[in-house]
């Protein structure tokens, strides 16, 4: 077949650490504690059918890829949650709540302000 599939829909949430924290500190707690809860509060959001989690891979070879494109300071971590807009939750309250504890969690380690939250199409181009 070569139909084209309908474009994916996540949200990209580009994240940098709290100042008090190490880059390590900052990537062992999202990889484990976050990556937790998220695990544990996914059936009261049923919307959120994916959750991937990108660590910045800091030193020689990302400073010359930014050197080469003249950009800024990269993000500790990219995080894409892909989303069903069609499903329902059975508990709304429930999935409000956890998505509550998820932001709260959030506050302790990623530093919101210098971080960036957006909805992206997904477009696949091989």
């Amino acid at each position: 077949m070569t139909g084209k599939s309908s474009p994916v829909v996540k949200l990209v949430f580009c994240c940098r650490r709290r100042a008090e924290l190490t880059t390590e500190e900052f990537q062992t707690y999202w990889r484990n504690s976050h990556a937790d809860l998220v695990q544990s509060v996914r059936a009261a959001i049923p919307t959120m059918t994916r959750y991937v989690q990108n660590h910045t891979i800091f030193g020689p070879l990302t400073d010359g890829v930014r050197g080469s494109r003249g950009t800024g300071e990269p993000y500790d971590g990219v995080a894409e949650i892909w989303i069903d807009f069609d499903a329902t939750a059975e508990d709304p309250q429930a999935m409000a709540t956890a998505m509550q504890r998820l932001l709260d969690d959030e506050l302790t380690f990623v530093d919101m302000p210098r971080s960036s939250v957006f909805i992206a199409e997904e477009h696949v181009i091989f």
